[in-house]
């Protein structure tokens, strides 16, 4: 099988969807495949559009490429479009974000979105009714790992921990600020500390916390494994990366409720609203072990997401020739000549 994923990959501390088309990247040539990242070939089987907004750094092509390619080089390619976010978290009430996802996704055979959740919101922005599926990411389970059972639990106060690559307000600073304030008082700094790694947005500071700026790979993995609970208090997440190294790094969960964060952290931590917060966190400090124990079977790893790409790209050329015959863009020339020409179009 040869596959081109649309991304260019960055090094560094980067986004979660760097981290899978890394993932992805790594199983699918450990499997034997073919992996490129353009459009250079003249034979792909698969082309993974993974972001379709040619300004974003991470993108190597968009749907307008992919069109030209599948019109001008090899129609038999199949197109498989990812979608891991939405206008839900980047405060867009028109729904530019989604609707222009939409448009781009005419392009696909086929569409993986990285939560139900996710899902939801794209049918409530008109996607209709085409074939598609939800995987969930997974992060590395021989990278995120829990420290090792030999060393002993320290005594003092629970240390808690969150990190974030983004300074987006949707990340939760107003929450990372509300605990902050709380350290202030002996009654929470005697029970917790709290550690904030990444860069924090202009005008927060973090008082009675500690922060660490950026971190990735095996330093980042030592700074979580130094802690004893995960917080976050994301808003919006369409697939949260970061809660999935908190949790194989073995760390019980407390995640804001909402977004897609049901999916990946329910049965591993608690859920908690901005109205009871400081009770739920009360909660999880009693009932941390058994949280600990229950993350030893957490199952979002990036082995089980690669395994479910695999399995969808081995299944889709399967039924090529049926698919193929089930295009319709190319029926659609208005369509077609909007994406050649109107290539930079945003909703």
């Amino acid at each position: 099988m040869k596959v081109s994923i649309g991304m260019k990959l960055q090094t560094g501390p980067w986004g979660g969807g760097n981290r899978f088309g890394t993932a992805l990247t790594d199983a699918l040539r450990v499997a034997g495949h073919r992996v490129h990242h353009d459009l250079a070939e003249d034979d792909l089987d698969i082309i993974l559009l993974a972001e379709p907004d040619r300004r974003l750094r991470i993108s190597a092509y968009d749907h307008a490429d992919i069109l030209r390619y599948l019109l001008f080089v090899h129609r038999r390619a199949l197109v498989v479009h990812r979608i891991n976010n939405s206008s839900e978290a980047r405060n867009d009430p028109e729904k530019s974000f989604n609707r222009f996802r939409i448009h781009a996704n005419r392009i696909a055979d086929h569409t993986v979105f990285v939560s139900g959740w996710a899902q939801e919101c794209y049918r409530a922005s008109g996607f209709g009714e085409r074939p598609r599926s939800v995987i969930l990411n997974g992060a590395d389970g021989r990278l995120w790992r829990p420290a090792s059972q030999t060393t002993p639990p320290p005594s003092g106060p629970v240390r808690i921990v969150t990190h974030h690559w983004s300074t987006h307000l949707n990340k939760g600073w107003d929450l990372y600020q509300r605990l902050d304030a709380l350290l202030a008082r002996p009654e929470w700094s005697q029970k917790v500390t709290f550690t904030c790694v990444g860069p924090l947005p202009e005008g927060v500071r973090l008082v009675n916390s500690r922060h660490v700026p950026p971190l990735a790979g095996a330093p980042l993995v030592e700074e979580l494994q130094k802690h004893d609970l995960y917080l976050t208090a994301a808003r919006f997440e369409a697939g949260p990366n970061h809660v999935l190294e908190g949790a194989l790094c073995g760390l019980p969960l407390l995640y804001l409720d909402g977004g897609a964060m049901k999916e990946y952290c329910q049965g591993f931590g608690l859920a908690y609203t901005l109205d009871n917060f400081e009770e739920r966190l009360t909660r999880l400090l009693e009932e941390r072990e058994l949280f600990r124990e229950r993350l030893r079977k957490y199952p979002h790893t990036a082995e089980a997401m690669c395994h479910a790409y695999l399995e969808l790209f081995e299944g889709l050329l399967a039924r090529r020739k049926e698919i193929l015959a089930a295009r319709r863009w190319g029926s659609s020339w208005s369509w077609v000549v909007k994406t050649l020409l109107n290539r930079h179009w945003r909703g």
